[in-house]
């Protein structure tokens, strides 16, 4: 699910500052290293930018077993395309394209309006190209075009873990009737975690390696299947905005970016809360929201048992997949002290109420259908479902437990 990601100090966001990193979800050695390195090479290569001019980009491409005589060259803007150029097919499926461009930009090369291929084209490069009609989006070679192989590389990158994550997606489907399907389900959502963990690791290291390429634009704006984004990590997308909008100012999708960049730094109120609710062991902030009656419920009336803050979708399909796991803990354990307060993200209350009878949900379930978003950016919520295990204080005691992880700690802490 689209999610507002959090601020990590609730500052503004300047371009010519990059801050060392501090303690986020997701934060590794790896990106520190990178900081010192790509703060100083911004100020070198905006030089060497000052010093671009416009250069003709020719394009020859090869089409096999194409159903058209003519190819399309659309500019990408930020919502809509615009015409650029176009030219004629021969006979033996190969064209030429030749056009200015004075900056890294995004294109879209298009037969019709069904097939394309998104290119990052710089000045003066001379790109071959080389697709078959039928798989013209996913398929094809391109060289000559630095920006474009990347875009090629993340694309098919993402294609490819989407591919298994909607394979394992199936095969749970087509499991659900097993008798052992608690086993087969705790294994297939373990896979899918690896898958995304995967993703994200690829993506967070092609945009610190490739910071001042437009391509890491994409890789920030990239989603997985069920919606959410790839790229979670707060100071990977502020190093990325920070380098492409001080090296390409006139560009949109670095405007784009930066724009967004702010509007995600300033939509948390402030970093402590969210380095404090990371912590074990800490009270947790509470929160009120409506039932599906519209009474409001707090969390902290549940003080005195065992609570899991649990966020989820009626849309997202981890989510509904989780809740038979919610239905199967809670019947064992609700009459040894242990509650759930369901917070929903949605914004159309038929849907989340459809779920709720659907799923057979019988313990708290709350929302504001407008993204409960104060308790989203309280706890530091960046990817559904995730959830919280609070003591009879209401202090944090685990977090994003999942499958056989959340009966255990309950488990040992009340059998």
């Amino acid at each position: 699910m689209e999610l507002t990601y959090p601020n990590d100090n609730g500052s503004d966001f300047y371009p010519d500052i990059i801050e060392s990193p501090k303690t986020n979800i997701g934060e590794n050695t790896f990106l520190s290293s990178r900081i010192g390195v790509i703060f100083m090479a911004i100020f070198f290569s905006l030089f060497l930018f000052s010093c671009s001019k416009p250069g003709q980009v020719t394009i020859k491409g090869t089409i096999t077993n194409s159903l058209t005589n003519k190819v399309y060259l659309d500019k990408l803007g930020i919502n809509e395309t615009f015409p650029f150029d176009s030219t004629s097919i021969g006979k033996d499926g190969e064209f030429t394209l030749k056009s200015m461009v004075n900056q890294p930009t995004f294109f879209l090369l298009r037969l019709g309006d069904q097939r394309f291929i998104t290119l990052l084209l710089d000045s003066a490069e001379r790109v071959a190209l080389s697709a078959d009609f039928i798989n013209f989006s996913s398929d094809y070679e391109i060289k000559g075009s630095p920006g474009s192989e990347k875009v090629l590389l993340l694309n098919r990158h993402l294609m490819r873990t989407n591919a298994s994550l909607d394979s394992l997606q199936s095969l749970l489907n087509l499991q659900r009737g097993d008798a052992d399907f608690d086993a087969k389900r705790n294994v297939l959502l373990d896979k899918m975690n690896a898958l995304y963990n995967k993703q994200q690791e690829f993506s967070n290291k092609f945009i610190l390696e490739n910071p001042f390429s437009l391509a890491s634009v994409l890789a920030i704006y990239q989603k997985f299947s069920n919606g959410n984004y790839v790229v979670q990590d707060l100071q990977t997308i502020k190093v990325a905005a920070s380098a492409l909008y001080s090296m390409y100012p006139n560009s949109e999708h670095a405007k784009t970016l930066y724009e967004d960049a702010k509007t995600i730094m300033k939509n948390v109120k402030n970093q402590q809360l969210q380095a404090y609710i990371n912590q074990v062991g800490v009270n947790s902030p509470d929160v009120s929201l409506p039932d599906v009656s519209g009474r409001e419920v707090k969390l902290s009336s549940m003080r005195g048992k065992y609570v899991l803050l649990h966020f989820w979708s009626a849309f997202d399909a981890t989510s509904r997949i989780m809740n038979p796991v919610l239905k199967e803990n809670y019947k064992e354990f609700k009459n040894k002290g242990f509650e759930i307060y369901q917070v929903s993200i949605d914004t159309t209350k038929q849907a989340w109420v459809q779920a709720i009878e659907r799923d057979q949900l019988t313990w708290t379930n709350v929302g504001d259908m407008n993204g409960s978003n104060v308790a989203v950016a309280n706890y530091n919520v960046q990817m559904i479902p995730f959830n919280y295990l609070l003591d009879p204080e209401g202090k944090i005691i685990a977090r994003d437990l999942k499958g056989p992880a959340l009966h255990r700690k309950l488990s040992e802490i009340l059998n």
